[in-house]
């Protein structure tokens, strides 16, 4: 896996030191089109780089988030337009499998418009979420509002913490498995909030 990833992670570190905050915003996209380009390797990247005076972070974050909601209205419209059968079919093209998109869709089933944000947080889930909202033909303005909200969350989470790494910002690869438990606390909150609210509005 390493030998496949150092390609992918090197070529994602000259896009990004050859275009600036563009060349983040494209990634991200890509990554949010359902073509899973790492955004564990983006953000810290680019951290990283505010770290050594080459970006700022507040622009750093929106440029990440703001290619994160481009890529996903994208697989959005995919969704509408194209329907099951039709991402079925032609995902393949675009490394999209069907256990995918079916872990994908049930989430989303399961837990309603809140998912698309919530996803944002997950691996394999956040770049496969769109389809199923676009399927589900989910209202556009919520769509976009909770996919950058989201977006800008982990934008600033992984830059984060390539700026507190410093030089040392591929250690993220080892470490970043510890910080599952923590995007694990935030879904079961936020899913619980849901749960109470729900039943609440019920009563």
């Amino acid at each position: 896996m390493a030998s496949v990833l150092a390609p992918i992670a090197s070529w994602i570190m000259h896009v990004i030191s050859d275009s600036g905050y563009l060349g983040v915003a494209l990634l991200m996209a890509i990554e949010s089109a359902c073509i899973p380009l790492p955004s564990e390797v983006i953000m810290p990247f680019s951290g990283f780089l505010v770290f050594s005076g080459r970006f700022e972070f507040l622009p750093l974050i929106f440029f990440g988030a703001l290619g994160n909601l481009t890529g996903s209205i994208i697989a959005y419209f995919a969704g509408i337009f194209g329907g099951r059968k039709f991402l079925e079919k032609y995902g393949k093209y675009v490394l999209l499998k069907k256990e995918e998109l079916d872990k994908s869709e049930i989430f989303f089933k399961k837990y309603g418009s809140a998912s698309v944000f919530f996803a944002r947080l997950l691996p394999v889930v956040r770049t496969f979420i769109s389809l199923p909202a676009g399927i589900a033909k989910m209202p556009f303005w919520k769509f976009s509002v909770y996919s950058f909200s989201g977006a800008l969350i982990w934008s600033a989470f992984l830059a984060y913490i390539g700026l507190t790494l410093g030089k040392n910002w591929q250690n993220i690869e080892g470490y970043f498995r510890n910080f599952d438990w923590l995007v694990l606390a935030i879904i079961l909150i936020g899913v619980g909030y849901f749960i109470y609210r729900k039943i609440r509005s019920k009563k």
